[in-house]
């Protein structure tokens, strides 16, 4: 960790004087103090306090913060840390809070109360950081945003955290009720947690919830027109790399450790792009071939327009559209960097492109629709206290407009993908399941590519019963959690 930067002493201003302040000349010219820099836990704390104030995605804002600050890269990892480490576990560490705040913690300002949970987080479940420093620079921010009071009630609670770190354990935490334990424990509302006892049973729904808690790792995918995964790895390991083939995934790699792997050579020359090993499965999914005619309805950033493209071998034609005109750009530059020119982007609301292409005139269309984004927790941790079960029904009323706005588009005999980044089932199966009652020209279609199926089959994910869809649960890989479900239109 660094330090903090010590500011060099400003000569004084001479009182009085003409035109001070106002004139031209070094006697009047205005002095500038420089601005103070800010430590990294100063930029986690006003990162901590927009997200939670304004609902602004964590990841979007910290990216921002760390942009402007041009941190080093130990300063820049612990910024990072606080922040999502803060937010994971924010109900767990209040429960420990409340213990030593004797005037309860709703009557805090929330810089304060965020300011504590941070603080607590370094205490309870970071082993490299010195309490002492947590505590001593806790204390030093509360004296300079608020006053002695506020320093000295935060200086006391941290050190009786510290003090009863041995007891503040998750395995103390115990209740008759499941739900209760799991939501108190791992940090989730309770009626997620419900939800996930109700479909899953409480042993996966507490895996889940402790899965959602971990970092997530990064993984590429080898893009097979430029390099082959074994010249990848072979890369990514002399560059010093930790690196292995994805066991679920046929075209990833899982990097444990590589540093930013989208600012290397062998990004910038297309050999590879970053994604998520679950995503990566979509594309495999729906198996296009050369020569076929693509449509992916939500494509930006544009990972698997990108995927279909490379799996087509560059020949055909993948439409890749997005809302937001803004975003098509990021799909046009994927292409462009991995030497895709199969890909065509547009702009159109995934509802009415059955108004810009003829019926019919598609054999596969790709619907990634827009979600809760519960698989991703991990990535995005706010989506678990920003959410709610309105917005889920809402979501999931989007999502049945759009699969039967773009299913005339699939040619019979043609393939319809659709999936999720989401664990809901209002929003995966019982999607589904309402769409096939509606649409009796498709059929669930369970000849998955066995590349894609293994590995699936091998973890438990799928068994005999297999239909033609399936939920990837966040623990099963590491991964994100991802529904996929492949139909075919009746010949």
């Amino acid at each position: 960790m660094s330090e903090r930067e010590s500011l060099k002493p400003q000569p004084k201003r001479k009182p009085g004087g003409k035109g001070q302040g106002r004139g031209p000349g070094p006697e009047g010219r205005k002095e500038q103090r420089p601005a103070r820099v800010r430590t990294p836990r100063e930029l986690a704390l006003d990162t901590l306090v927009k997200v939670a104030e304004t609902g602004a995605y964590s990841n979007l804002q910290l990216n921002r913060v760390l942009q402007d600050a041009q941190l080093q890269r130990a300063d820049a990892a612990l910024v990072t840390e606080l922040v999502y480490g803060t937010i994971q576990r924010q109900l767990t560490l209040d429960h420990w809070l409340g213990k030593f705040a004797s005037k309860g913690l709703r009557k805090l300002e929330p810089w304060v109360h965020q300011l504590l949970r941070m603080s607590a987080y370094q205490l309870l479940y970071l082993d490299r950081i010195p309490a002492h420093a947590a505590v001593n620079e806790a204390v030093t921010i509360a004296k300079r945003r608020g006053h002695q009071g506020i320093s000295g009630m935060v200086n006391g609670i941290l050190r009786s955290i510290d003090r009863n770190r041995a007891e503040l354990t998750v395995d103390a935490i115990v209740d008759k009720n499941p739900v209760v334990r799991i939501s108190v424990r791992h940090s989730y509302p309770e009626w997620l947690v419900e939800r996930w006892v109700k479909a899953y049973g409480a042993e996966t729904a507490e895996a889940i919830c402790a899965s959602g808690n971990e970092p997530p790792h990064a993984s590429v995918r080898v893009n097979p027109l430029r390099s082959s995964r074994n010249e990848v790895l072979s890369l990514l390991t002399e560059q010093g790399g930790d690196a292995e083939a994805s066991r679920l995934a046929p075209a990833g790699i899982v990097v444990r450790r590589g540093g930013n792997l989208a600012d290397t050579e062998g990004f910038r020359d297309g050999l590879w792009t970053m994604q998520d090993e679950s995503s990566m499965l979509v594309a495999e999914v729906v198996a296009p071939k050369a020569g076929m005619q693509v449509l992916d309805c939500c494509a930006a950033p544009g990972g698997k327009t990108t995927h279909m493209a490379e799996l087509m071998g560059g020949k055909g034609k993948v439409y890749a559209n997005d809302l937001h005109p803004h975003k098509r750009q990021l799909i046009v530059d994927q292409a462009v960097r991995l030497g895709l020119q199969n890909i065509e982007a547009i702009t159109e609301d995934a509802g009415k492109l059955g108004e810009r292409f003829a019926m019919a005139s598609m054999d596969a269309v790709l619907l990634d629709a827009p979600c809760s984004g519960f698989g991703v927790i991990r990535r995005k941790p706010e989506i678990k206290w920003t959410k709610t079960a309105g917005d889920v029904a809402e979501i999931a009323a989007i999502q049945r407009r759009l699969l039967g706005a773009v299913a005339g588009l699939v040619k019979p005999g043609g393939t319809l993908v659709y999936s999720t980044c989401t664990i809901e089932s209002a929003e995966n199966e019982e999607q589904v399941a309402a769409f096939l009652k509606e649409h009796p020209e498709f059929q669930l279609d369970a000849e998955w590519p066995e590349e894609a199926l293994a590995p699936l089959r091998e973890k438990g994910v799928v068994d005999r019963s297999f239909d033609g869809q399936a939920q990837l649960l966040p623990h099963h890989y590491g991964s994100d959690g991802f529904f996929i479900a492949r139909l075919r239109r009746r010949p």
